[in-house]
C-alpha cells in the first residue's frame, strides 16, 4: 500500500484497514491497533502528521463502539 505523506488518511480509511487486519488475520481491535502501529506508522505517532493520527485514534473508537454494541457491552 502507497501513501502520499501530503494527505491525510481518513478514519473510514482506517476503520476498513484496521478491519481487514482483524479479519485476515483472526486479530483482536488491540491487537489490530498495534500492529497498525508498529507496521503501517512504524512506531511513530507523527510519521504521517497529527491529522492522520487523530483519524486513526477516530476509527479505533468507532470500531470499539460498533464492537461493544455487537457484544452488548
Amino acid at each position: 500500500m502507497t501513501v502520499n505523506h501530503s494527505s491525510i488518511l481518513t478514519k473510514d480509511y482506517f476503520i476498513t484497514y484496521l478491519k481487514l487486519i482483524m479479519n485476515s488475520r483472526e486479530y483482536t481491535l488491540i491487537q489490530a491497533k498495534e500492529f497498525a502501529f508498529d507496521f503501517f506508522f512504524k512506531g511513530d505517532m507523527d510519521r504521517y502528521g497529527t491529522s492522520t493520527w487523530l483519524q486513526f485514534e477516530k476509527a479505533i473508537i468507532e470500531i470499539d463502539k460498533i464492537t461493544c454494541e455487537i457484544e452488548v457491552c
